[in-house]
């Protein structure tokens, strides 16, 4: 009869834990949209030429974690960053794909004025509101031209902001020039960069060759290290807006020479107070050693190294990378940092 009752138990407590997980997982799951679109949403933003929408996609349901990705570029899509799906999703954080004004899916408006960094920071805000997120809750996590946007969203609206993420990328666009010319370059085959510099000199940037040059010899090594890119990021490339990207970063990743050529806010790092991750790797196009820099110019700063990383560190060094992503995120969550 003892032991009846004790296996009697023992099935009541299976059952309640697996209602209250299928509950849970139920809420997450649940947006409260009319009309289920699997959390895709066009969300309308206004700009000084005009209103036009953006694309997001929201995963779960969270309402003390809710993070927005902010992808490369300018003009990348969203795609590079869906690695972020299964991490995040198992850890139960409320997260948003997102493309920005321009890119792939979202609206692509062809007036020149609204490729600015200013212009674009109003664009996060107004995705911020659309999706309901605060101080007590908002997490923004750019990646390369992404943390560029991030940085500059924080100076201006971090008040709106719970935890900052800069994954691989400096403050300074000079800078970021300097390592490329001093550092990185360096560190080719004389007779590669000889014939890359050839190319740039005559501005001969169309050439298939620039591009055969560019990447076995400098994406592969600085870019995205996996043998075997991933079709998530081979979507990404295949997707950019070359038009946008090219004014605004120029040609390509190797230096900076678009509108962003000048652009630096290193000595206002300071300003930041909300928590803050900067992610650097040992072989990003971004200098590890200035990424570590970063996070002590902030107020309440921590670096995360990527030691077999790039400027992809999120692919090529992924578990480094997201755990460390995640325990910062956790610890903000909890009042540690």
């Amino acid at each position: 009869m003892r032991l009846l009752l004790i296996l009697l138990a023992a099935c009541l407590t299976i059952s309640c834990k697996q209602k209250t997980a299928s509950t849970t997982l139920g809420e997450y799951f649940r947006y409260g949209d009319s009309i289920e679109s699997a959390g895709v949403k066009m969300i309308p933003i206004k700009t000084p030429v005009g209103d036009f929408k953006v694309w997001t996609k929201r995963f779960g349901n969270n309402p003390k974690i809710k993070v927005l990705l902010l992808h490369g570029g300018p003009a990348m899509t969203h795609e590079y960053m869906e690695c972020f799906e299964t991490f995040f999703q198992r850890e139960g954080f409320e997260f948003y794909e997102y493309d920005q004004l321009g890119s792939y899916y979202s609206d692509q408006p062809k007036d020149s004025s609204l490729w600015t960094t200013a212009r674009f920071v109003e664009e996060v805000e107004q995705v911020r509101q659309a999706i309901g997120a605060d101080s007590s809750d908002f997490y923004v996590l750019g990646n390369s031209w992404g943390g560029i946007l991030a940085m500059e969203y924080a100076l201006k609206y971090q008040k709106n902001i719970k935890g900052l993420l800069v994954a691989n990328m400096v403050a300074s666009a000079p800078e970021y020039g300097k390592y490329a010319d001093e550092v990185l370059a360096k560190q080719m085959k004389p007779e590669v960069l000889a014939e890359i510099r050839a190319l740039e000199a005559k501005k001969d940037f169309d050439n298939p060759r620039y591009m055969e040059l560019l990447i076995p010899n400098f994406y592969h090594e600085h870019l995205c290290r996996l043998k075997e890119w991933p079709d998530a990021f081979n979507r990404a490339m295949k997707h950019v807006n070359a038009e946008i990207y090219t004014m605004m970063q120029g040609p390509s990743e190797f230096g900076i020479s678009g509108r962003l050529a000048n652009w630096n806010i290193k000595d206002r790092l300071k300003e930041i107070t909300v928590p803050t991750l900067m992610v650097g790797a040992k072989f990003d196009t971004m200098d590890p050693n200035a990424m570590e820099a970063q996070s002590k110019l902030v107020q309440k700063g921590r670096y995360l190294y990527c030691p077999n990383g790039s400027h992809l560190s999120m692919w090529d060094d992924q578990q480094i990378f997201m755990s460390g992503v995640i325990s910062f995120i956790k610890d903000v969550d909890t009042g540690k940092m």
